[in-house]
């Protein structure tokens, strides 16, 4: 019988490394897997930390993540003065200077909107609509002349010893100064109708209303001669103002209306003319009619027509109030 030979160190050591080398690999990549587990988490924990302000501001109302904007530093708003308190309303985001900037509430003390957009002429306090004497009177008026049917007109207010006001247009009484001394020649009064019959006049600048006020006014007088007077201001087509009757005021003259008014400057026809005077006068009332603007051949022979009828009626001839 042969007895093995006994192995040497070194074989044995290498069979034992043999032995545990998978038990050794195991640990290790267990070691290595733990690692890399924990190295993940602290990574998930960093992304989160990361994308904390975003999610927060999504679920307070603000834009969503996935198309975020960029956050406005809130501005710093300058201390409040001792004159003006604080309020409560939003500032404006515009800088200091810029033209962007909301403007501030109008003080009290600043320039008053003349004109009301759809306001009614006829409804201001200062525009007068009545006779001075009252009773049993009426008061005719003609605007836009002096023209071709002034003299007609003229001829038959005498002929019924009737007085009228004759509110005049600078620029025609340029062109025929004369009809102006013949007004006040018959009994007649003067009235200004502005330089050249604007309209709206409530749309030109405050300047050029008084252009058109005062200086009709200058014309009228200096056609009419020394000693005449024109008591009143008509604007065209009754655009009266809390503006153009302030200015008519301080250059001496009344707001003149009406309170019949015919229609004649549209020729709706003769009987049309006359039937709408005799439905709509009351005793003191003041009648426009015009002998200027166009062809008046329709008012002439309307005229004609009511001088009679109103003296058959007892009505007798006055000029406006206030003058």
């Amino acid at each position: 019988m042969r007895i093995p030979r006994p192995r040497s160190r070194r074989t044995l050591g290498l069979g034992l490394a043999a032995l545990l080398a998978p038990t050794v690999i195991a640990a290790c990549g267990s070691a290595t897997h733990a690692h890399t587990r924990n190295a993940s988490a602290d990574g998930a924990r960093t992304t989160a930390a990361a994308v904390t302000p975003r999610d927060t501001a999504a679920t307070s109302g603000s834009p969503s993540a996935a198309s975020p904007t960029p956050t406005v530093p809130a501005q710093r708003s300058a201390p409040p003065s001792a004159s003006a308190p604080a309020t409560t309303a939003a500032p404006t985001t515009a800088a200091p200077g810029s033209s962007s900037a909301v403007p501030s509430a109008p003080s009290a003390s600043a320039s008053p909107s003349w004109h009301t957009p759809g306001s009614d002429p006829t409804r201001s306090h200062q525009v007068l609509r009545s006779t001075a004497s009252g009773g049993r009177t009426v008061a005719l008026t003609f605007d836009d002349g002096p023209g071709p049917a002034t003299r007609p007109i003229l001829d038959l207010l005498a002929q019924y010893h009737a007085k009228a006001t004759f509110c005049m247009v600078g620029n025609e009484v340029d062109r025929d100064p004369a009809a102006v001394r013949l007004v006040l020649a018959g009994g007649h009064r003067l009235c200004d109708h502005t330089v050249d019959h604007p309209q709206p006049l409530h749309s030109r600048s405050h300047d050029q209303q008084v252009h058109e006020i005062a200086d009709a006014k200058q014309t009228i007088l200096r056609a009419a001669g020394p000693g005449a007077e024109v008591p009143w201001f008509r604007a065209p087509g009754g655009d009266f103002t809390a503006e153009n009757e302030q200015i008519a005021a301080d250059h001496g003259m009344r707001s003149l209306g009406w309170s019949v008014d015919p229609r004649d400057w549209a020729r709706p026809g003769v009987p049309a003319i006359v039937a709408n005077v005799q439905q709509h006068l009351r005793p003191g009332g003041v009648v426009l009619m015009h002998d200027g603007g166009g062809d008046r051949s329709q008012t002439i022979e309307a005229l004609r027509q009511l001088l009679p009828w109103l003296v058959a009626q007892g009505y007798t001839f006055d000029f406006p109030a206030g003058g």
